[in-house]
């Protein structure tokens, strides 16, 4: 019901309203972007703690669309802070604007794509599909387990993923549900196993590798990530980009992984917040503390370095710390890659695996010919007259 309200929001408006698309500049926050658009910064203030930790998600670069009046006043904004959810920021019926976090409307495709490799992997899954983040995707599966300058002309690549696909674009990042790749003739596989999103081999032995840690000694874990969830008392959709370890005020926060301090300072509901970039396009969030370390912006970290400590500064009911995990730019789950090393599933879960990858195998090696031509979108621009 929430995504058809949304969509009759953009629609039922006069037929001078112009529909334009933006990009977040890097620097914007929500209240300066308000200010310029004459919303009323009681708008935000009046969120809730997790609404207003949700609009300070906004990453430089993501694209937004604005709906102007025929005085090219703004009359609503869809601005994405994940894959799954925005801010919606519109005028009721009153005439009074309203912000609220709503799901993004997209559709999902599934193919699987077979590619003799012509030139290299990266660059023939380009050609043939013009999606970078599946191209991506692939390499960093397989970049721990094959040779790719052993790879030769004529050798084959497949891969059965998802993707998301938003106003006639690819939209987020895809799934890679299984894929293979011949090294001078030599098969590799790689399946997704559902249950903790990782990557194994046929045999169940994880191909992911694992590079972070937990950076707190906590008490307990007070939310955990989710990125859409229906409440039925609020009767609104809720998310939760991160996870929350509850520990007392004044503990040590290290650093889950080697890199760069790019932020130190204050981030919205965040409050306190340090942001660290990564080795893989990831980056780490550490929010709500007390006071920080002696460290600056721009200095490199090892794994472990005491970065702050915990407090509640912000939106916050208590001492915690708010910890977000992000890949290129969105928002992930920290347990897909935080405190584990390589293992190998086991017993009933990795029958159940082997059964299932069986059957993946089997479309992984089709024919060519027998598949549907892979899906090519192009790009095109979305400015358009109601």
């Amino acid at each position: 019901m929430k995504i058809i309200i949304s969509i009759l929001l953009f629609v039922t408006v006069s037929f001078t309203s112009t529909i334009e698309d933006g990009i977040w500049w890097k620097g914007e926050s929500l209240l300066t972007f308000m200010n310029k658009n004459n919303i009323p910064a009681s708008v935000y203030f009046e969120l809730s703690k997790t609404d207003k930790e949700l609009c300070a998600e906004i990453n430089a670069g993501v694209g937004f669309k604005t709906l102007l009046d025929d005085n090219n006043k703004l009359e609503q904004v869809l601005i994405p802070i994940s894959e799954q959810m925005q801010i919606h920021i519109y005028k009721d019926m009153n005439g009074k604007y309203v912000l609220d976090i709503i799901p993004i409307v997209f559709t999902k495709i599934t193919q699987t794509i077979i590619i003799p490799i012509t030139y290299s992997p990266y660059q023939d899954i380009i050609t043939t599909t013009n999606n970078k983040a599946l191209a991506n995707e692939f390499i960093r599966a397989f970049k721990k387990t094959v040779n790719f300058k052993r790879i030769q002309k004529g050798d084959m690549l497949a891969i059965k993923f998802t993707q998301k696909i938003r106003d006639g674009k690819y939209f987020g990042s895809p799934v890679i549900i299984g894929a293979k790749i011949e090294v001078n003739g030599k098969k590799h596989y790689m399946f997704q196993n559902e249950k903790d999103k990782r990557y194994y081999d046929e045999k169940g032995r994880s191909l992911t590798s694992f590079f972070m840690r937990i950076p707190v000694k906590y008490t307990r874990i007070s939310s955990k990530f989710t990125q859409k969830r229906w409440h039925p008392i609020l009767k609104k959709y809720r998310a939760h980009l991160g996870v929350d370890y509850a520990a007392p005020r004044g503990r040590k926060i290290h650093a889950a992984a080697d890199g760069k301090i790019i932020h130190k300072g204050r981030k919205g509901g965040y409050g306190n917040a340090i942001i660290i970039r990564h080795k893989g396009g990831y980056k780490t969030l550490y929010a709500h503390m007390s006071k920080y370390a002696k460290v600056k912006k721009g200095q490199w970290v090892k794994q472990g370095t005491v970065i702050g400590y915990v407090g509640s500064t912000g939106r916050s009911t208590g001492p915690h710390l708010h910890f977000g995990l992000y890949k290129n730019g969105k928002a992930i789950n920290p347990y897909r890659v935080l405190s584990v090393t390589k293992t190998k599933l086991k017993g009933k879960t990795r029958s159940k695996f082997i059964k299932y990858t069986k059957k993946l195998k089997v479309q992984l090696n089709a024919k060519i010919n027998t598949l549907a031509k892979p899906m090519k979108l192009s790009t095109f621009n979305l400015s358009y007259k109601l």
